[in-house]
């Protein structure tokens, strides 16, 4: 089997490579020019924004999966960079899909589409556990990126008869991760400060938001049984079915640290709007699929801050 994955250089897409290689795949996987992929694939330079170019891969690797992780997944930057974030999450993954209808191999072809729990928006409390069934209903502006993929998707889908599966994947985290993302965030200041580099003082915003948080290496295991189980023309719930407020992940975080820290609340660190929670129904997934978490968010968070911690260390060499 020979899969492709669009966006292999991201934080997802190194241990989609490593999960899909462990498992006998032939890994194929994409970045741009001055990006870098470690993991063992064969790599392909690719702008999404080239739909051609796009074609030229589907059509010289001939894969049996295509995973589109390509994305601006920053909540955040989403709205200080709304153009970028349309320009890639829409434009470019409207390329995908017409170059997913183009190609010489589509017929023999699945596509998973990776989308967001942030496409729910804003939702009653009483509204979770969300189900696919609820109404998108997206609260900033990477949210409505993706529901708009999604949408399309289902467009091409229906309309070309194309196999495609789509995602919308919750929280998720682990080591390498950027510091933009809150898990990480917090790990790398407590290891800074661990390292003498920092007060011990940490920076917060919202901590009453609950979001549901998973292991990215369970992320990963979900995309490849969904492209090998799931059903085409299906959108599926990807999480631990549980959500957690963002002050119990600060209280995990600073029990693993090794020296007193104070919070400090930081209004730079808070968004023009938030949603007070989110929580998926996972149930689809695992009727289909099998899937579930099995990675504790106390595992996750150590692992993270362990990472930071050697990063550190390889500064003070």
């Amino acid at each position: 089997m020979k899969a492709l994955i669009i966006g292999g250089a991201g934080f997802v897409g190194g241990y989609l490579v490593n999960e899909l290689t462990a498992h006998g795949f032939e890994v194929h996987a994409t970045r741009l020019e001055n990006e870098s992929i470690s993991e063992k694939c064969t790599i392909h330079i690719l702008d999404i924004l080239k739909k051609d170019d796009i074609i030229n891969i589907f059509n010289s690797v001939s894969p049996d999966v295509v995973y589109h992780l390509a994305a601006q997944s920053s909540v955040a930057l989403s709205w200080k960079k709304p153009q970028l974030t349309a320009g890639v999450n829409i434009i470019g993954s409207i390329n995908v899909l017409e170059a997913f209808r183009e190609c010489e191999n589509s017929a023999n072809m699945r596509l998973v589409l990776i989308g967001s729990g942030e496409e729910y928006g804003y939702i009653r409390p009483e509204a979770c556990p969300i189900s696919e069934n609820q109404p998108l209903n997206p609260a900033n502006i990477y949210a409505m990126t993706k529901a708009c993929q999604e949408m399309t998707g289902k467009i091409y889908a229906r309309a070309y008869n194309l196999d495609i599966v789509m995602v919308r994947a919750f929280n998720h985290s682990g080591a390498k991760q950027s510091s933009i993302f809150v898990i990480s965030d917090f790990c790398r200041q407590i290891a800074e400060i661990e390292s003498g580099r920092k007060s011990p003082e940490i920076c917060v915003g919202n901590l009453s938001a609950m979001r549901d948080f998973t292991d990215v290496r369970d992320i990963v295991r979900a995309y490849r049984l969904l492209a090998d189980k799931g059903i085409s023309g299906s959108v599926y719930n990807v999480g631990r079915g549980k959500a957690v407020s963002i002050q119990h992940i600060l209280d995990t975080a600073l029990n693993f640290s090794a020296v007193h820290i104070d919070v400090k609340t930081d209004p730079k660190r808070m968004r023009a709007s938030d949603t007070p929670i989110i929580e998926p129904d996972v149930s689809k997934i695992f009727a289909d699929t099998g899937w579930k978490a099995e990675i504790s968010l106390e595992k996750t968070i150590e692992d993270t801050l362990d990472y930071w911690r050697e990063e550190y260390k390889k500064c003070q060499i």
